[in-house]
């Protein structure tokens, strides 16, 4: 008797702990992040910087004398 009970014993202590560990897993999908290009903020300066190299050239000019 005592046999069997100790056998009882070992088995629940062995499979009841780790039946009752935890508790329910609950899975959630997350949906995929939302990936936004931003527009570039430098997308100006170029062309800025451009045209003022080109009007710089035609209001400076050539200064030098011309000989005739």
């Amino acid at each position: 008797m005592t046999k069997i009970a100790a056998s009882v014993l070992a088995l629940s202590l062995a499979f009841g702990s780790a039946v009752s560990a935890g508790g329910p897993v609950v899975v959630e999908e997350e949906g995929q992040p939302e990936v936004v290009a931003e527009s570039p903020r430098s997308g100006w300066i170029v062309p800025v910087i451009i045209g003022a190299i080109v009007i710089c050239a035609i209001a400076c000019g050539n200064d030098d004398p011309v000989d005739d």
